[in-house]
């Protein structure tokens, strides 16, 4: 009797299975409980250590379970990001970065528009909107009030960005608005400016940030010994190109037009710079600009855009931990105020020079 052949078998391939905290330590020469506190934001870990897990978490794309982590604490693994404009490009790259790093902690991110409608703001903060389910939000409000803020879902962690301080009811995380608005005049005044407009001014209620760069530009000025010619303060409804564009055709029907502009948004900045380049005028040969907020557009325009530059990565890793830290319960009490920092750059809108010198350069951070 012949042998039956023996059947070929398949062996299955090996599992693939998703790295878990222990994989990451591994790589990253730690222990999984150093892992733990910098996914989870808990404990205080140095610089170093801290980017050796972050790249750890990284190079093996690192996802806590997510689920599991619903079904134990009851929470949706969600939090909320609310902008007044996705089309403006300082939310759209600071996005890029809340992003990634809500990731890392295991959190996705639903992103809300608001157009600056106070009673969309208003019920977002109360959760009362579409039955969206978010653990936490991260709000940069634009028609709500700092008192506006107070009447919101108390239960609700907020960290809010941007320039508004925090009254204790909430974390706020930006750049000290003033003393970067009052760096962007020294630098016109170091540059030989003496009329210095200022286009962005918004004295409603709800207009902080405006304020505040108001502010900073006003005492620019009275330290550099220059007066306020308050027909140089052009007030705009928003901080975009076309008011940019309005404002400046405004100044130059000045019967003394200025020499320099210091812009509240690198988009008023672009407008502006447009509207001088239709007339006929130079930048910065007749008119100096300074813009804010450091977009990508400013860095590759003719002329590149010297501005202030806040450090949006640090406001994305300050903004998420601090709101993760609430949801998870490691940090409780009053909310505090978070200053991180900001660098003027100049570049060819203030100094001339070619498109490469302008990119790029950056003074100290403040």
């Amino acid at each position: 009797m012949s042998a039956t052949p023996r059947e070929d078998r398949l062996v299955p391939a090996p599992a693939v299975r998703d790295p878990t905290l222990r994989d990451v330590a591994e790589l990253a020469g730690v222990s999984p409980r150093t892992v733990s506190n910098v996914v989870n934001g808990y404990a205080r870990v140095t610089p170093d250590t801290r980017a050796k897990v972050e790249r750890a978490l990284a190079q093996l794309d690192y996802q806590p379970n997510l689920l599991a982590r619903s079904l134990a604490n009851g929470r949706s693994g969600q939090i909320l990001v609310v902008v007044p404009y996705l089309d403006t490009p300082y939310f759209s790259e600071l996005l890029q970065a809340v992003i990634p790093r809500a990731r890392t902690r295991g959190y996705d991110v639903l992103i809300d528009q608001t157009d600056g409608d106070p009673r969309h703001e208003a019920a977002l903060l109360r959760r009362r909107s579409r039955g969206l389910r978010y653990d936490g939000m991260l709000f940069s409000p634009l028609g709500l009030s700092q008192d506006e803020l107070r009447d919101r879902d108390q239960a609700l962690p907020l960290v809010v960005l941007g320039e508004r301080s925090s009254d204790g009811g909430f974390d706020h995380v930006g750049i000290d608005d003033v003393a970067a608005s009052r760096d962007a005049v020294r630098h016109l005044v170091a540059c030989g400016r003496r009329r210095i407009a200022a286009i962005g001014d918004q004295p409603y209620r709800t207009g902080e940030a405006a304020q505040r760069r108001t502010e900073g530009y006003r005492q620019a000025l009275a330290e550099a010994g220059l007066p306020v010619d308050e027909s140089l303060v052009v007030q705009t409804p928003r901080f975009n190109r076309a008011d940019g564009a309005r404002a400046m055709e405004a100044l130059l029907a000045l019967p003394d037009p200025p020499d320099a502009v210091f812009a509240y948004s690198d988009l008023v900045a672009l407008g502006a710079v447009h509207v001088l380049h239709r007339v006929g005028l130079r930048v910065p040969d007749d008119v100096a600009v300074v813009g804010y907020d450091d977009i990508e557009d400013g860095r590759y325009s003719n002329p590149t855009i010297s501005t202030v530059s806040p450090d949006k990565a640090a406001i994305a890793r300050e903004a998420v931990d601090r709101l993760l830290g609430r949801v998870e319960g490691a940090r409780t009490g009053r909310g505090e105020e978070i200053l991180v920092d900001y660098a003027l750059v100049p570049r060819q809108s203030t100094r001339g020079g070619s498109s490469e010198e302008g990119r790029g350069s950056e003074e100290g951070r403040e």
